[in-house]
This record gives structure tokens, sequence and C-alpha cells, in this order.
């Protein structure tokens, strides 16, 4: 399958978003040359996001203007760095911003070097490896007082960005530039990093050869990577023996407070080495006790890694659970090991800096959950491996395991490609999407017109499954679709609320300014509101924050029509913009969302640009609005892949409350409304019809 659905759609563009613009109403009979334009506006907007220099600079300016208490650029870059190492990525960002703002208006060169490598830091740990490369080389551009200070970092990071692309011959070169340009303080970290590199790149002569040179670093958590470093080199050495015994006395080593964490890794080598030796079995022992104290680990940003060119992360034990698992046959475990990976890459983004309910990480065993099923039901759940695509297709009586060859990469390209050719409405896009069709879905073998909850991983969330084909039809067209962050969310929110009262709160076209007006919106809102009689409209300047934490939770159904922006660097950070207030402009970020009561408001509907977009964890979810809503205690969640057209999505939204109103349950009105937009031949088009994903409890039924 890798090979022939790759072949088709390999060399396609990649598609990071950071900002986005809800697209104006469209003309029935231009809809294919719209969805380009649309498409091209998208891109052009994407190339004047948020986190470019001049954005940034002008970003600190206003940030600085607001502070009580200036600070020099200086220590504006200290505390970028601070916050970088405690997780703290945008508030990271701030801080190097307003740095970078006082760097220009004091023409200061040393400065803009030290700002510029703390923005490629923080862009670095964040993940965001083409803004943290962009930086570090602009970094390079300016003259520092004290060169060591910023070559050396900037280049450090560079070769952390290569590292991590698999360019490991670039990484080698850019930490020996940084090595030969580093302080005596700052060289052993380089070390460390240049060694991990030689390990990945095969030259285990070499890495053996520098690695004896490293003298032991003081810090017990340093140390403590250093000797993960040396289990790795007797790995790459082909010596799985003195790897696992060395492995095996991590396992009870003392790193302070945190040393379960590295005893879990110890585990987890231990688990590396046993299938170096060809022992399954051994291997299979060696990952269980490496789970089994996930979740006594607790959740932080460790940039002790990064420093030491280890980039490691939690979810990499939970993929080699899955794997282990598939591989001895043991269906169930490899499906249980799914279930928690998600539940805790939620508390991995959050990290503590906010409320995250018990439910929304909670996971049950897989009879429980099968219980919950109905005979009509099937849960879909993926898991993306690097070598391969695992699927459980989980019905009340059975669950069966299927493995489809397409490596991580490919499944990346695959999905790119196809999002880029559905937002530009390409004609392609019907033979690709029966090929995508064919690959993913075909060898399920599901039963006809049963109802599917898809449990998406790495960048299938990104994928709108309702557009795939099978045998000449769209999924939607014989299956009704939703999709969850995990089974054990989607049948605890299935249970929680089967029914609400038939009461709308809908806010439609929040007032920011001119560029910001969207007419469509508004439209979309009346028409929504004539449906139920009992609600609550706010347009215009009334929509505000202030109203929407006034009307959150009291509500059972929430429309919000509106501009949305996904923040790439730190998912917590995204925001729904609302109507102006005091005269500055005013956003409800995600964060904010995890602290309201929402266990009243069953359903909200994000009829926004892109607003299911945040970065996708290497294990689990689309975090930002998704998890933010379902933690706050919304049951189903409404929400888009993409910029969506005003003409579609009325006739989408419009339908689908209709249906509500009548009293389908809720997978089956969304498929109502699906339905509705594919079938006028001007907008058959996945692009407007398959934008938006039903997320959550899909047995949602609304009236008494």
């Amino acid at each position: 399958m890798s090979m022939v659905v790759a072949a088709a759609l390999l060399g396609t563009v990649t598609w990071a978003t950071a900002q986005g613009t809800r697209a104006t109403a469209t003309r029935p009979a231009a809809a294919p040359r719209d969805a380009e334009a649309i498409a091209a506006q998208q891109e052009k907007a994407r190339l004047a996001d948020t986190d470019t220099i001049l954005a940034l600079s002008n970003d600190g300016a206003v940030l600085y203007a607001n502070d009580n208490i200036k600070l020099s650029g200086y220590q504006y870059c200290s505390q970028a760095v601070a916050l970088a190492d405690k997780g703290e990525f945008r508030q990271s960002v701030r801080a190097a911003s307003k740095a970078l703002h006082v760097a220009q208006a004091t023409n200061n060169p040393d400065l803009q070097a030290m700002a510029n490598r703390d923005l490629a830091i923080v862009y670095s740990y964040s993940g965001q490896l083409d803004k943290a490369e962009e930086f570090a080389r602009q970094a390079l551009v300016y003259e520092a007082k004290d060169p060591k200070l910023v070559v050396g970092p900037a280049n450090k990071v560079i070769g952390d960005v290569l590292t991590r692309r698999g360019n490991y011959a670039g990484a080698v070169a850019s930490y020996e530039t940084a090595l030969a340009n580093s302080s005596e303080r700052y060289a052993p970290l380089v070390q460390s990093s240049l060694v991990n590199a030689l390990i990945e790149s095969g030259d285990a002569v070499r890495a053996r050869q520098l690695f004896d040179q490293l003298t032991p670093p003081a810090d017990p958590q340093l140390a403590a990577q250093l000797e993960r470093t040396r289990a790795r080199l007797l790995l790459a050495e082909k010596k799985p023996d003195e790897a696992a015994a060395l492995y095996r006395q991590l396992t009870t080593r003392p790193v302070g407070t945190d040393s379960g964490y590295y005893q879990l890794w110890a585990w987890d080598g231990v688990a590396r080495a046993e299938l170096a030796r060809g022992d399954k079995a051994a291997a299979s022992v060696a990952v269980g006790k490496a789970l089994s104290s996930v979740d006594g680990v607790r959740s932080k940003f460790r940039s002790e890694e990064f420093k030491m060119g280890l980039f490691s992360d939690l979810q990499q034990v939970f993929e080699r659970g899955v794997s282990i698992y598939s591989d001895v046959g043991n269906t169930r475990a490899a499906f249980e090991v799914s279930e928690r990976s998600r539940s805790r890459a939620l508390l991995d983004a959050v990290r503590g800096r906010a409320r995250v309910s018990d439910e929304a990480t909670a996971t049950a065993d897989l009879p429980t959950l099968q219980r919950a099923l109905k005979a009509d039901e099937r849960v879909i759940e993926f898991h993306s491996l690097p070598d391969r695509l695992q699927v459980w297709v989980v019905g009340p009586n059975e669950i069966k395991s299927v493995s489809v060859a397409v490596t991580r990469d490919d499944l990346n390209e695959l999905v790119d490609g196809f999002r880029n050719q559905v937002l530009r409405a390409r004609r392609n896009t019907v033979v690709n999407a029966e090929k995508l069709g064919t690959g993913l879905l075909a060898p399920l073998n599901l039963p006809p017109g049963v109802r599917l909850i898809i449990v998406p991983h790495g960048p299938l969330h990104y994928l709108p499954f309702q557009a795939l084909r099978l045998n000449n039809q769209y999924l939607i067209e014989t299956h009704p679709v939703s999709v969850a962050p995990s089974m054990s969310i989607a049948v605890q929110l299935a249970q929680t609320t089967p029914r609400v009262d038939a009461q709308l709160t809908a806010f439609g076209n929040p007032r920011i300014d001119d560029q910001h007006e969207l007419p469509g919106a508004a439209a979309e809102v009346k028409e929504i509101a004539t449906v139920f009689p009992r609600n609550n409209v706010y347009m215009g300047a009334a929509a505000t924050k202030t109203q929407f934490r006034e009307a959150a939770g009291k509500s059972p159904l929430i429309h919000v029509a509106a501009h949305a922006e996904a923040d790439q660097i730190d998912p917590l950070y995204s925001r729904i913009l609302l109507a102006n207030e005091g005269g500055k402009q005013n956003f409800l970020e995600a964060h904010e969302i995890l602290d309201l009561p929402l266990q009243r408001s069953a359903l909200v509907t994000l009829s926004a640009c892109e607003s299911g977009l945040g970065r996708v964890a290497t294990g689990d979810e689309v975090l930002g609005f998704t998890r933010s809503f379902l933690s706050a205690g919304t049951s189903s969640l409404i929400s888009s892949l993409w910029s969506v057209s005003d003409d579609a999505t009325e006739v989408l939204m419009t339908t689908l409350y209709a249906e509500l109103a009548k009293g389908r349950d809720i997978q089956r009105a969304m498929q109502a409304g699906q339905l509705a937009v594919l079938k006028n031949p001007a907008m058959s088009h996945p692009f407007f019809w398959a934008p938006f994903n039903l997320i959550g409890n899909w047995r949602l039924t609304v009236g008494s």
C-alpha cells in the first residue's frame, strides 16, 4: 500500500498553520476557482504569519510598552531562556520579542544576536524546526561582543534541527562548528550532542572516541543522560549483551526526585537491547515494566535532554509497547497501550499549567469499552509507528488488529498531499480519495452502514476521513462518521449527556475591525437562531469574551461563528477572536477554556477558520481547542480542518441544526448536513462539505 498510494501523492507541500481567516462567501458557479483563490490566500497568510522577525519585533514593542517595570534587553533574554527551560514556549517567545524590540530601538547588534539566539532555542524546544533554523541563522548575521555566547549555541540549534530531520551528516558538521566556538562550560553539551548524532549516523567508531574523552557532568540529571548515551553507543557497536547489562544497572540508579523518569528509560533500553538479541518475549516484559511506571512520572519539560542531544519523548515508549505487543500477538495489550498514550500526551502538553479533570485523562480496559458499544457502532483506532500504521477495529463483541504497510514519513506526505489537493479543489482529488480509502480503510472490511467513531493518530488528525472513498462512494455516503481523541474519552462522553434541551447561545461576526468582518457568519447565526426559538444571540460588538464567559456552562448548545488562530508553538495559546472590549482586541485562549465550567454545554460548534488545528503531538492528538473544550466538560465539539466557504457552511449548519431540532442524533445530523452540501453540484467537491469534524459524543440528541 505504501508504495502504490505514496507514488500517487508524493511531491506535495507542507502546511503548518499559524493563522487563518474564514473564507468570504463563494459564488456557486465559480466554486473550484474560488477554492483555488482561498488556498492561495491561505498560503499568503502563512508566509506572513505571527512568528516572523518583523511580527515578533512589533509584538515586542506592544508588550514592552505595556510592561509597568521595564527591564534591559539582556534581562529579557535571561527571562526567555528561563521560560524556555520550563517549557513555557509562548511566554519565552514574548520575552525574546521584547529583547528584539529593545535591540532594534537601540541599534544594538549584540542584543540582536542574543535575542535571535534565544528565539532559535525556544522554537527548537517546541519542535518548530524551520523557525528554529531561521532564527539561529539570523543570530549568526550579527556581530556579538562574545561570539562564544552566540556562535556555539546557534550552531548547536542548527545541529539539533538537522538531527531531528534525519540529516546526520549535516548535524555532525554543525555540531563541530559549534564545538569550535563554544565556551568551556558549554562545550561538553555540544560534545554529547555530537556523540549522539554520530551514533545515529552509524559512525560508532568515532562516537566511541569522542565519548571516551567526555568528563562526567556534576549535575546528576546530565550524568544520567550521559549514561543513557553510553548504553545507546553499546547498542550501536552491536554489543546488545553489554547494553542490556548497563540498562539493567540504570533501572536501579537513583537520580534524585526524578529517578522514576530515568528508570523508565532504562527499562525501555532493556527492551531495545532484548530486541537486538532477538528475544521478543524478554522485550515484551521489559517494555511492560517501562509502561507500568509511566503514570508515576511527573509531567514536565526536560530541557536537559535537548542540551545533551537526546530528544526523547515518552510517546516513544508507548509506541515501542504497541509495536512489541502487536508483534507477539497480544492485540488487547497493544490497543490498551495506545489508549494510555493519548491520555499521557495531554498531561505532558499541559504540564500542570492548566486544570485538567481526571475524566479527561481516564482510560478503561478493552472489555469495559466494548460493553459500552451498540451493535451498529465500530471504533477505528489508529497508531502511527515509524515503520507501519497499526489499526484496531473494535465492536461490542470483537477486536480486529490490522497492520498497514505505510511508514510514518510516508503517511505524513500522503496526508499533506491529499489535504493540499482538497484545499485547491483539484479534479484529481476524487481519484486520490479512492486510493487513500483503498489503502487505509479497505483492509478493515467494515460492515456496511455501521456508525464509525474514528480515533486518529499523528497526521491522521488532519485527514478528513469523511472524504475518503470506497467502492466509488465517499465514506460519509455510506457511514455516519465522528472522531474522538481516544476511545475511552468517546465512550465516557457518549454516556454523560445523551439528551439536552433545545436552547441555543450563538456568537456571530464579532466586531474587531473592517479586515475581520464576516457577513456570512452573521447570516449563518441568524438562520440557525430561527431553528431554536429559545436562543440568545450576540452579534458584532456584543459578541465579547466577557459575554462568552457569562454564557459558558449555562446553555446546552453554543455556536461560535468567528475567526480562530491555532498557535503552533504552544497549543494552549490557540485563540478565538471575539469582539473588542475597552478599545482593545480580545481573545479566548485555549488555556482559559480549560478553566470554564462547560459541563452543561453539551455541544460547542466552532464555525471558524481551522478551529480544529493545533500541534500534532508525536503520539497523540491535536492539542488546542479540541482537548480544551472536551476537558472543560463539553461532550460534543464541531470544528473545522481548513478555511471554510460561507455559502457551504450556511447550508451545512442550517441542515445540521434542523435535523437536531427534529430529534435526530448529532452523528446522523452531521451526515445530513454534509450530504446536503455534497448533493449541490456547485459544491460537490470535498473542499466545501468535508472541513467540519464532529468530535466526541456521537449519540447526543436535542429536545424532549
